[in-house]
């Protein structure tokens, strides 16, 4: 391990070995300097050699070259006299400015240049908390906790949570950045090793994984803070003797494998529960971690498990509105010679799953509904509103043998009177074989964007009807239905807009998007035409969630 620099305790004369020293010869040059010294100054000792020691680091507070006639420190050479004064700085290797406290003392010998003089330095005490490597000013405490609390709460992702965490503290604060996190399950996984290494940080996944359950008799550090105590620091030698736990294991192990020689670990806890715990430790940084960094950890860390608490909150409230959603969701039935496959996608904001559906259902004619629908608004509301209109539209469909826009005008009727839905849009159309074997599609379209036809031989068009007013609108209008005879092998693709609108470019490039992927899937099983519309065609900005139904009739014999 390198030796610590630091100053002094006020009052107490640093020892030989703390001081560090350089010789100057008669003309001012630097010719020798002790080991101690280049460590405090940042330099080599071919950096140091031969130059000029006032130019080379005399500097007033403020970092401009002292003049020479004004400089302590170059007229006690001068002079030949035993001076001393704490009112200069050296000019350090790296470019910081290093507070000293300076005395002259003349050399008995001679150099070659003249009569020689010693300079002893050590830093003044105030120095340590401003320059000491991995070591903040109170100014700099505020601003990373302020950047903490604006980086980790602008995500609702727990992974991307860790990986800011560590962009944050590498290297300001250490070398090495260690995140265990605690599962809804009780078990412990070390979710990230992180490195600063050469100006970026490097994961080092090999250490990473699940790790033994928190022990409640063992007394060690991490133990300690995965049950929730007070930070604390700690070294090699902490785990060097018999281990406690399992983790002791884990620990002493990780300390090996990375080489620190100085660790604070702290808790990461949530409002009702402890989370996990944060390790930072320093390798390359010389400077052991003290007392006074743990308050500061632990401020980190509180922010950490507010965040890491919203994520998970924010995640639990996705899971049970996917699974309302998939639930209402129905099963498709099965038409002979008629393959069906239906897609859906929440939304990534949790809050925004809800809203679009799709249905297939047998109508008492052996024709077959097709649906696809989105309710405005995207929550659990919007979700229950959904699934209230679908009913609504299953049963009237089924009672009433009427074409489609029949069905969804005595739909719309319904809406206004019998609930407090929203406005929503749908496309409803019966699919019934011919007398000679293929098939014919009859829609209506209440404000939906249109039904994409795919031929076998790869063209793809939109299918174009007189388009009506969205659900809701609590005017009243005739609706039109239209026909098209649905070549063989063809695919039609009903979807909601989800798949296709982005916030920066609207809906017609999502439009053509939509129509050339189609078409080059056209071959493809209906199972992986639809997957890969949905990974390749949705707007990376879209924070909708998607429905997608897709239908494809059979090829003639002989075709």
């Amino acid at each position: 391990m390198r030796e610590q620099e630091s100053a002094p305790a006020p009052g107490v004369a640093p020892a030989i070995g703390d001081l560090g020293c350089y010789a100057v010869d008669g003309s001012g040059r630097i010719v020798a300097v002790n080991d101690h010294g280049l460590r405090l100054l940042r330099l080599t000792l071919a950096d140091a050699l031969g130059h000029d020691h006032h130019e080379l680091l005399h500097r007033s507070p403020d970092g401009s070259v002292v003049p020479r006639a004004q400089c302590p420190v170059l007229d006690a050479v001068l002079s030949r006299a035993t001076c001393s004064g704490s009112e200069l700085c050296f000019l350090r290797g790296d470019g910081l400015l290093l507070p000293v406290h300076w005395t002259t003392t003349p050399c008995l010998g001679e150099s070659e240049n003249g009569a020689a003089t010693l300079v002893l330095f050590h830093p003044s005490a105030e120095d340590v908390a401003v320059n000491a490597p991995g070591t903040l000013s109170e100014l700099e405490r505020l601003a990373l906790l302020a950047e903490t609390t604006t980086s980790l709460t602008s995500t609702m992702n727990e992974q991307d949570t860790v990986d800011r965490l560590a962009g944050l503290v590498l290297p300001r604060l250490a070398d090495w950045a260690v995140v265990d996190l605690i599962d809804d399950s009780g078990d412990v996984w070390r979710t990230r090793v992180v490195e600063h290494q050469d100006g970026r940080t490097v994961r080092h996944e090999q250490l990473e994984g699940p790790i033994p359950a928190v022990a409640p008799q063992s007394t060690l550090p991490l133990s300690r803070a995965l049950r929730g105590t007070a930070a604390s620091l700690a070294d090699p030698g902490v785990y060097e003797g018999e281990p406690d736990s399992g983790i002791a294991v884990v620990q002493h192990e990780l300390f090996l494998a990375t080489g620190m020689h100085s660790a604070a670990i702290a808790p990461i806890r949530g409002p009702r529960e402890v989370l996990g715990a944060l390790t930072l430790g320093r390798g390359a940084n010389p400077v052991p971690f003290a007392t006074r960094d743990l308050s500061l950890l632990e401020d980190i860390t509180r922010r950490v498990g507010l965040a890491i608490s919203n994520s998970r909150l924010y995640q639990r409230q996705r899971r049970v509105a996917e699974t309302m959603q998939r639930h209402l969701l129905p099963r498709l039935p099965d038409v002979p010679g008629v393959e069906l496959h239906a897609g859906y996608l929440s939304a990534p904001d949790a809050s925004q799953v809800g809203g679009d559906w799709y249905d297939a259902f047998g109508l008492s004619d052996d024709a077959t509904a097709l649906v696809i629908g989105d309710v405005v608004g995207h929550d659990l509301e919007a979700a229950a509103g959904m699934a209230q209109l679908r009913n609504m539209l299953r049963a009237l469909a089924w009672a009433h043998q009427r074409r489609p826009s029949g069905v969804v005008e005595q739909l719309d009727q319904a809406m206004g009177r019998i609930t407090d839905l929203p406005t929503a849009t749908l496309i409803l159309g019966h699919l019934a074989p011919d007398a000679d074997g293929g098939w014919t599609w009859t829609w209506t379209n209440a404000g939906h964007p249109p039904p994409l036809l795919v031929t076998y031989d790869g063209r793809a068009d939109y299918l174009q009807a007189p388009r009506s007013l969205l659900l809701g609108s609590g005017v009243a209008a005739p609706r039109a239905d239209a026909s098209v005879r649905l070549p063989p092998g063809s695919t039609l693709v009903l979807y909601t807009d989800g798949l296709i609108e982005s916030r920066a470019s609207g809906v017609e490039p999502g439009l053509a998007r939509l129509r050339r992927h189609a078409a080059a899937l056209a071959h493809h099983h209906v199972e992986s035409f639809c997957d890969r519309l949905l990974e390749r065609v949705r707007p990376p900005d879209n924070d909708d969630d998607v429905a997608l139904l897709v239908l494809r009739v059979p090829r003639r014999r002989g075709r």
